[in-house]
């Protein structure tokens, strides 16, 4: 059977791609996504290959139907080893025109999504005395990004909870893990992309925000080699408490945590040339 491994938002992107990889290999997929028609479709691709699935429609902000997915894969497969949090939505906007309802909203998937996931599985990760838990947030989980502030605030809030976290469930044999993607070649950032209206003081800076982002995602890893990063992550005994998907990541964040903050700005105003 492999390992059981468990991945919220498997439908579409990289989660998809994780799922397919993992179960080629022989693990076990336990996982759902908001999307019907695309967790069918996985449950199809996957079928009469090596590992065994799980899979249902199931939205992240159900918390009964998350406790009663979990006592169906725990009924069934007996354990879990790792549980990856992948659900999560984007968000842009310059930050005075914002709808903060919809901003709430955002937390809801992003951040209390990942915390009802990890703890309807911890009990039966403690009793069982091992395995990993794995959130996946963002480069901007530590550089914040202007015209993503709320993306950005969800993303340092999915980093403070798994710091704070890991040191609780530490002693009970469970690891933590931090995936940092940056730009993935997904429609991710299509779908959230939205000029702010004539008028706003925020357009042309916003305009040109998006038009260096467009550039970017064209060069960015596919979701195929961001899977086979993730699946690294997950596979590993003890995987580290942080990771990225590609090498420039890990440069900017190296830079992000030695460089001045005036200097930090300066190259960041740049690389998505927003600057006045």
């Amino acid at each position: 059977m492999g390992q059981v491994i468990l991945i919220t938002g498997c439908g579409e992107g990289m989660g998809r791609e994780v799922a397919k990889l993992l179960a080629s290999s022989g693990d076990t997929i336990a996982g759902f996504d908001v999307d019907e028609k695309s967790i069918s479709s996985l449950a199809n691709e996957l079928r009469g290959g090596p590992g065994e699935h799980l899979l249902m429609p199931l939205d992240i902000k159900d918390r009964q139907g998350i406790l009663a997915f979990k006592d169906a894969v725990i009924e069934k497969y007996g354990r879990v080893d790792t549980v990856l949090s992948n659900v999560g939505i984007g968000f842009f906007g310059p930050f005075e025109e914002i709808d903060l309802d919809k901003a709430l909203a955002c937390f809801e998937i992003n951040v209390i999504g990942a915390a009802a996931i990890f703890q309807a599985f911890i009990p039966s990760l403690r009793a069982q005395g091992s395995g990993k838990l794995v959130a996946m947030s963002s480069l901007v989980g530590r550089i914040p990004f202007p015209f993503e502030s709320i993306y950005t605030a969800t993303k340092f809030a999915i980093e403070g909870m798994m710091l704070a976290m890991r040191l609780e469930v530490m002693p009970f044999g469970i690891h933590c893990a931090i995936i940092e993607p940056a730009q993935v070649s997904t429609t991710f950032a299509a779908k959230i992309h939205k000029l702010p209206p004539e008028g706003s003081p925020y357009r042309e800076r916003a305009r040109r925000f998006i038009a260096k982002d467009n550039v970017m995602i064209k060069t960015a890893p596919t979701p195929i080699q961001a899977a086979r990063r993730i699946v690294k992550v997950l596979k590993a005994e003890k995987p580290p408490l942080f990771s990225q998907i590609d090498a420039q990541s890990t440069f900017f964040l190296a830079l992000n945590r030695w460089l001045p903050v005036r200097a930090r700005d300066i190259i960041l105003e740049s690389v998505m040339d927003i600057r006045v």
